[in-house]
């Protein structure tokens, strides 16, 4: 007991955790609590549980990297702007992105998606904080892993700087906002790459971030990045070079001012570049498709101009003077401002820079942004870059024309002259050839062919005033909210936003597992029920057919759901998985005899999609007062094409809803139709229009400020918010 008392008393005295360190500990070192006693000098008791771990120490000979200089030479602009735009680190990622759901929440208010097209360019991703408020979160990320080849330093640092240089297109008060995950990749071991360890981390969490006032507070590493095999006895090695993948994350004041580098046509605008590096072509991706490397890096030279970035778009996005706004980094200036015509279809005129090397100026992968302003706006934004010190560092470098033509002078002289659809469809080549090896090949030619095709109109919403109308205002000025049950089952994620758009829209919305109603919760209390979306059962039973076998097959819940349908006032709404499950209970809903099957997409793939819908006129008590609005929609399911039982149904078919092209014709071609549906199929509903079911996600889109496109002009809220004030309107 003494020698414990002893212990204790040291651990108080010291600070340091008694009860991790543990009874047993103690009593194992008697040695220790009987020095404790005689106040002899010792160690540290949190030593007892680390057994006094040598600190790991590792040392490398400094050696000078010598990398040869770039050559030049008889380099032609337009095959290394082909050869650029090819290239997988810059060429589009569509065909990764299509199959992700980033609708999924109905958080997502900035996905990669931009512009009527929905070209894969947006700089930075943002998510509201709740359905109430604007307020919300931005992410963004940067990497220069092939600088390293050239100087470590520097490709740490600009991996920092182009994180930050894209975060900034979110509404982001200060860079002092920002905090930084840091994923550090590395060949521990190998002494070159030690070196380089070391000096990135260093100009990182030594130099660059204090100097910006940003804390690194989480991160990760993987520091066995080098491989060893034989090959017929010859040792080979692969090592790969010191890498930092910044994660940047910030607050973002309002989702709804983040800029995104879609090109705005109709006005008198002019393109600036704000360059915040110079020239400098080392381990550029021209540098690569040239097979070299060259022997000068990009680097951030002043980090307090990027404070003084962050503070000057603060104030242009408070003033709205900015239309557009990109990062310059994977390809360089021209890459940046090409990618903000193809997401705004337009035409461009570029000038380099009069004295400038065109190779240089155009590919250069330097800290910086492309903004759009208007042109009478020119005085007011130059004068705001000015007051922070940067004014030196704005130039105007062109402007977006009418027409398909892209022209890029280097003073007066003309350097290439060319089609933006050509240029596009180069940039999207990559992905394109990826799609066809891995989905359908003849929905990837489709996809791929509306590039080219100068009549594609893209998303085009067509809607009145009165799709906007509040129906439900004067029902829920009563105060009385009618009880929806939001159903779901194992492997659906879609309730919450359901349970929002229906909470919105004046009802209670109650959380009901079907395992709730097997055990004996009542319907009868319900007005209306709304299956979710999402993976039951993970899709493994066929999409929402494992669902609907669960209640066909259990008595007590074939009674239950077909008492709710058989009444006269009730509602019932099932979309995604839901409307799969609704469509193989069609035996139970009333005047549902006619609901098809929903099978594999024509293109052989999970879609995530932002479509066009027109809503037909129909008996859905949801879609009233709808009927002939062309809305974009939210559409992520692996399982949407309708099937009939036979033709006789697919006549007789109650379509509520079919997906349309830009110019409001019914869509047939891939992706305007996302999954093959015969007619543009999107949504059915019953006989009495009581039951009504759908592919896509009305619940993820009834804010306007969801939606990846929408018109400038709509209001706070979408058209798809009259859909379920619809429903709260018919059960008053």
């Amino acid at each position: 007991p003494d020698r414990l008392s002893a212990f204790e008393a040291l651990c108080a005295r010291e600070r340091c955790p008694y009860a991790v360190v543990g009874r047993a500990v103690a009593d194992a070192r008697l040695d220790v609590a009987d020095s404790l006693l005689a106040e002899s000098p010792v160690e540290l008791p949190l030593s007892l549980l680390f057994g006094n771990t040598p600190r790991l120490e590792k040392g490398y000979a400094t050696a000078q990297r010598r990398p040869m200089p770039l050559d030049l030479v008889d380099v032609d602009f337009a095959e290394a702007l082909d050869r650029v735009l090819r290239y997988p680190a810059v060429g589009s990622k569509s065909f990764l992105i299509t199959i992700g759901d980033r609708s999924i929440t109905g958080l997502v208010a900035r996905d990669q998606f931009v512009g009527p097209w929905q070209v894969p360019v947006a700089d930075v991703a943002v998510t509201s904080v709740a359905f109430d408020t604007v307020a919300g979160e931005a992410m963004a990320m940067g990497e220069r892993t092939p600088l390293a080849l050239v100087d470590s330093a520097a490709a740490a640092r600009m991996a920092v700087g182009e994180a930050l240089t894209n975060l900034v297109a979110a509404d982001v008060r200060d860079v002092s906002d920002v905090r930084l995950s840091a994923n550090w990749m590395a060949a521990s071991g190998d002494a070159h790459e030690d070196q380089g360890l070391f000096e990135a981390v260093r100009a990182v969490g030594m130099e660059l971030c204090p100097a910006l006032g940003i804390a690194i507070p989480v991160g990760k590493d993987s520091l066995s990045m080098r491989t060893v095999w034989e090959d017929g006895g010859e040792a080979r090695s692969v090592t790969s070079p010191v890498s930092l993948i910044v994660s940047a994350f910030a607050p973002a004041k309002d989702v709804r001012r983040t800029l995104t580098p879609e090109l705005v046509r109709g006005e008198a605008t002019r393109l600036l570049c704000v360059d915040l590096g110079g020239d400098r072509l080392g381990g550029s991706v021209l540098a690569q498709v040239l097979g070299q490397l060259g022997d000068v890096a990009p680097d951030v030279d002043a980090p307090e101009e990027i404070a003084a970035l962050y503070r000057a778009m603060a104030t242009l996005r408070v003033e709205g003077r900015v239309l557009a706004c990109h990062d310059r980094s994977d390809g360089g200036l021209v890459v940046a401002a090409l990618e903000m015509a193809f997401a705004g279809r337009t035409g461009l005129e570029l000038d380099l820079g009069k004295g400038r090397d065109p190779l240089a100026s155009a590919f250069a992968e330097e800290l910086g942004l492309l903004l759009q302003i208007r042109e009478q706006d020119a005085d007011d934004v130059l004068a705001v870059f000015a007051v922070e010190g940067l004014g030196d560092r704005v130039r105007t470098i062109g402007r977006p024309v009418a027409g398909n033509s892209v022209r890029i002078t280097c003073g007066d002289s003309m350097v290439f002259e060319g089609r933006l659809g050509d240029l596009q469809a180069r940039w999207s080549e990559t992905s394109w050839r990826m799609q066809r090896l891995r989905d359908d090949p003849t929905c990837a030619d489709e996809e791929f062919a509306r590039i080219i095709d100068a009549d594609e109109s893209g998303l085009t919403a067509a809607v009145d005033a009165h799709h906007f109308e509040d129906v439900a205002a004067p029902f829920i000025a009563t105060g009385v909210r009618p009880r929806i049950a939001v159903l779901r089952e194992q492997g659906v994620n879609g309730q919450i936003e359901m349970a929002a758009a229906f909470h919105h829209a004046g009802f209670e919305a109650v959380d009901v597992h079907v395992s709730d109603v097997a055990q004996g919760l009542a319907l009868d209390d319900f007005l209306g029920l709304v299956a979710c979306g999402g993976f039951s059962y993970g899709d493994v039973l066929g999409a929402g057919e494992g669902w609907a076998k669960s209640i066909l097959y259990t008595p007590r819940l074939r009674d239950a759901f077909e008492a709710f349908f058989q009444r006269s006032d009730t509602f019932t709404l099932g979309v995604c998985n839901g409307c799969q499950m609704l469509a193989s209970l069609s035996s139970l809903v009333p005047g549902a005899e006619h609901w098809p099957r929903f099978v594999r997409n024509r293109s052989e793939q999970f879609e995530a999609r932002l479509s066009l819908v027109r809503i037909e006129a129909s008996a859905s008590v949801l879609l009233r007062g709808l009927e002939g609005a062309r809305v974009p929609i939210a559409v992520a399911h692996g399982e949407g094409r309708a099937r009939f039982a036979s033709t006789d149904a697919s006549d007789n078919a109650r379509v509520a809803m079919r997906y349309v092209e830009g110019d409001g014709a019914v869509a047939t071609r891939y992706p305007a139709n996302p999954n093959g549906s015969p007619d543009g199929i999107a949504a059915l509903t019953s006989t009495d229009g009581r039951a009504t079911i759908m592919m896509p996600h009305p619940e993820r889109v009834f804010l306007t400020r969801q939606l990846s496109w929408h018109p400038s002009d709509w209001p706070e809220v979408s058209p798809w918010s009259r859909m379920f004030r619809n429903a709260r309107a018919w059960v008053a």
